[in-house]
């Protein structure tokens, strides 16, 4: 692979602010009433007499045990509680948030209806940030203290990036989202690659007032990067024929969470992780305004007419 370009601070932020697909539609008519229950304000504040009450009002999320168990998570998980009280006050701001995303989706799926948010403290669970379950929402606010907190020095940069609560919205759009775009058909990476670009589209349309990296969970720095080495990494994936194989490792190297994608070139820890799902929200981006469909259309399409159809042709 050729010696990627490089560019000034300058071209870098210009580029980084032109790349912005937005998908605004009016949703000030939607009616939408967001149910926000701080159960983590109830549990980490009940004592041995109460704890009874609480375990009936919430049998779902309080397993078998011993009481003596969950009074000792209450004691061992105070700081962690005071400070994502600290950090979220009220729940206000990201209320409003999330019931702007969920008139958005509704406005897209007209049969949408909201699930109940139920916000709670797992312990620093970084794999269930946010879990949608039939007509619950559960948002683990304790993984959203902010990404220079303390709490999360063991994390590595790339995943404690995301750990701030103006990532909230996104991970529970992307926990919605898993039920409206359906499951990979075909094994080739090309398909892989639209599959999550799909995904990311409905990002788009879901969250219009987020930016790119935002919604990809890229720092700055490597949303720029990307942006600008576009048309080399395409090149890297056609020289090297990967976008009809059907090799598992090509899943790790360029569409699963990583600290870079896997080039296995010098430029690798450069790079973003994730750089196969970029490449696929650009692909979709480019079908949709290159073609005339909806969303629910777009997301019954089959990957090689989106691929044909899109017209995508990197910038270089």
């Amino acid at each position: 692979m050729k010696k990627f370009v490089l560019l000034t601070i300058i071209l870098l932020a210009a580029v980084s602010c032109n790349n912005q697909t937005k998908k605004k539609v009016d949703v000030s008519k939607i009616d939408m009433n967001v149910i926000i229950d701080r159960f983590e304000q109830k549990f980490y504040t009940t004592n041995a007499q109460k704890l009874p009450e609480l375990k009936n009002e919430y049998p779902y999320l309080f397993p078998e045990q011993n009481d003596s168990i969950w009074l000792n998570k209450i004691k061992d998980e105070q700081e962690l509680f005071e400070l994502s009280q600290t950090v979220f006050g009220d729940f206000s701001k990201e209320k409003s948030q999330i019931q702007d995303l969920f008139k958005h989706v509704k406005s897209y799926h007209p049969n949408f209806e909201a699930p109940k948010v139920i916000t709670l403290i797992t312990n620093l669970d970084y794999q269930s940030k946010v879990v949608y379950a039939d007509s619950l929402l559960f948002v683990s606010l304790d993984m959203y203290l902010g990404r220079d907190s303390n709490v999360y020095r063991d994390f590595p940069l790339y995943l404690s990036h995301n750990f701030d609560k103006s990532h909230l919205v996104v991970d529970i759009a992307n926990a919605l989202i898993e039920n409206h775009s359906g499951g990979v058909t075909n094994r080739q990476f090309i398909d892989v690659m639209i599959h999550e670009g799909k995904k990311m589209y409905l990002l788009d349309c879901y969250l219009p007032a987020v930016s790119d990296a935002e919604k990809i969970g890229y720092p700055l720095n490597k949303n720029d990067w990307v942006v600008v080495n576009e048309a080399q990494v395409w090149k890297y994936f056609i020289e090297n024929k990967l976008l009809y194989s059907s090799d598992n490792e090509l899943y790790s190297r360029f569409i699963s969470d990583a600290p870079f994608s896997k080039f296995y070139i010098d430029i690798d820890k450069q790079s973003p992780g994730k750089i196969g799902v970029w490449l696929g929200w650009q692909i979709v981006r480019s079908f949709m305004d290159n073609n005339d469909v909806t969303l629910q259309q777009l997301l019954e399409t089959p990957t090689e007419e989106i691929f044909k159809k899109s017209k995508y042709k990197p910038k270089k």
